[in-house]
């Protein structure tokens, strides 16, 4: 972990509440895609923590949801400078993927993905990506996972894009060889039910301070409570204890 001061390059919509965010400083701390950064803002006490979306040798790339008072506050920045934390959490482990990874996002669980997918890409996987989404206006990303060169696959429960229905409905006709996945609690328990190998599932947890001091986001699993902060998000889907 390192707490570095960052500058606001991009801050952009995607859609009518998504924003994604170039942030240009020292991401020395960053190694693994699924890591996160939590994000300092005046006035208020808690830091952000947000997932990384990409990466390069001198800005990191987050893309983040208006929900509330910081990342309302983070969406008026056109410029300035951040407080930020880097290099949280363990991110995902490419080496369990196979030849034919499937990723699935479902809504502001997709950014972490993208990182992943260029990643195992330039190891000559075969990825294949499904986006879920409420509806057509929520879509964002379809069009950088393929100009990666993944075949993507859009879900949207109205129809409006895509295959009508959740990310399940889509991943019945698809091979692959090992699932990583990143989304809201409901369709990763939807996920745990119906993929036919192992994985690795991304938590979206609310977090006190981000590194494991505070034992906030602690979660039982098969090996005792673990902090989602500091030992996960990314969690084995073996060691994963739901009453399903």
């Amino acid at each position: 972990m390192k707490q570095s001061i960052f500058t606001i390059e991009t801050n952009r919509p995607l859609t009518d509440n998504v924003y994604l965010m170039k942030l240009c400083g020292d991401v020395s701390e960053i190694t693994a895609p699924g890591q996160f950064i939590n994000i300092k803002l005046d006035g208020l006490y808690l830091r952000r923590p947000i997932s990384v979306c990409d990466c390069d040798k001198d800005s990191v790339t987050i893309i983040y949801k208006v929900v509330g008072k910081g990342t309302e506050q983070m969406s008026n920045m056109a410029s300035g400078e951040l407080d930020i934390l880097t290099g949280l959490g363990n991110g995902y482990d490419l080496s369990k993927s196979g030849d034919r990874p499937l990723l699935v996002g479902g809504g502001v669980g997709v950014p972490p993905l993208y990182m992943l997918a260029k990643e195992l890409i330039a190891q000559g996987k075969k990825v294949s990506v499904v986006l879920g989404f409420n509806t057509k206006d929520e879509v964002f990303y379809k069009e950088e996972f393929e100009k990666l060169g993944a075949e993507v696959y859009v879900t949207t429960v109205d129809g409006s894009m895509g295959i009508k229905g959740f990310v399940t409905d889509a991943i019945g006709e698809i091979d692959y060889s090992y699932v990583y996945t990143c989304g809201p609690e409901p369709m990763l328990k939807a996920l745990y039910r119906s993929i036919k190998t192992s994985g690795q599932f991304s938590f979206e947890e609310r977090m006190g301070c981000g590194f494991g001091a505070c034992m906030g986001c602690s979660c039982k699993t098969v090996t005792g409570y673990k902090r989602i902060c500091k030992d996960g998000p990314v969690l084995e889907k073996e060691e994963i204890l739901w009453e399903l």
